[in-house]
């Protein structure tokens, strides 16, 4: 099962590797690389089908600068932005990305007012309250990706340091895309056992840390741009979730109307993803310390979204 046409906005590192891992996983018969600038898209999706005789895929890729190339495409994924510097946070990148995802969702708008978008670009949860506003899709058909990252990278810090495969371990990271994103330990276990019974208190407080700062960890060594093979991956998550109508069960950012007593902000939740994008929120039982954690991260995404209206 696969779609007809995906289109990536944004040719960058996460843009192009999504374009390379939607291919090689032939999500769709065609996929379309957009950006700005001129020849950069038309290269790398060049460079990429030439790769597929040797890697076995048949998904065409092309690069366009032009929006026509992506018209009827089935779903969207945004990573069009400046990407993070060291020192920066997410929401220094505020203003720019807004204006760039606005004039992406415009154009998505106009070509493919059936799509469903999957928007990456920082700091997500507001980029993805801007696409949903400005392409007037209904909630479901505009999410964004925070929550599957999230919870690979906590996932990933897990298994080193219990030194299990990372198959292993279930967890759910919730919240804002940021400083204040919520890893739910009561969630968190090692095929079923549960992470308390593995680690103590003090090492758990610990990968909770490093997973909320994993992004800047990586800014930090990279000291020019950001992480890609991790995001990128997550994207495609998503992507194969709903062209494939798997019905998983994923943390995404989305719209919420009242779901967690959290209403009109984007947020990480868990997600049933499938054919038309989502499907529905799970609610699931909090305890009193992820309830008000939770609550925390939602008020920075809104005064997040507040500095973007000032």
């Amino acid at each position: 099962m696969s779609a007809r046409k995906i289109t990536v906005v944004g040719a960058g590192h996460v843009g192009e590797t999504c374009a390379q891992r939607l291919a090689e996983k032939e999500l769709a018969r065609e996929i379309v690389l957009i950006d700005i600038v001129e020849g950069i898209p038309q290269g790398k999706a060049l460079d990429q089908w030439e790769s597929a005789p040797i890697e076995g895929f048949d998904s065409r890729i092309i690069g366009s600068n032009d929006y026509e190339e992506a018209a009827g495409s089935d779903i969207f994924v945004v990573t069009a932005g400046i990407a993070r510097k060291p020192g920066m946070s997410r929401d220094d990148l505020l203003k720019t990305n807004a204006g760039i995802v606005e004039s992406v969702s415009r154009e998505i708008q106009r070509v493919a007012p059936d799509s469903i978008v999957i928007v990456v670009s920082n700091p997500l949860d507001v980029m993805a309250y801007v696409a949903l506003q400005t392409t007037g899709f209904p909630r479901e058909r505009v999410i964004g990706m925070a929550g599957v990252l999230d919870t690979a990278r906590f996932r990933s810090f897990i298994a080193m340091e219990v030194d299990v495969s990372v198959e292993d371990i279930q967890a759910l990271v919730l919240g804002g895309h940021g400083d204040t994103m919520v890893p739910l330990v009561s969630y968190t276990t090692v095929s079923g056992i549960p992470l308390t019974q593995l680690l103590s208190r003090e090492k758990i407080d610990a990968l909770i840390e490093r997973t909320r700062k994993g992004g800047a960890e990586i800014v930090a060594h990279l000291k020019t741009g950001s992480a890609y093979y991790a995001p990128s991956a997550a994207a495609v998550q998503m992507v194969e979730a709903i062209v494939k109508d798997k019905r998983r069960v994923l943390p995404c950012a989305a719209f919420l109307q009242g779901e967690y007593g959290q209403e009109g902000i984007y947020l990480g939740v868990p997600c049933k993803l499938g054919e038309g994008g989502l499907l529905e929120i799970l609610e699931v039982e909090l305890t009193e310390a992820e309830r008000e954690a939770l609550g925390h991260s939602a008020d920075a995404v809104r005064s997040t979204m507040a500095a973007l209206e000032g």
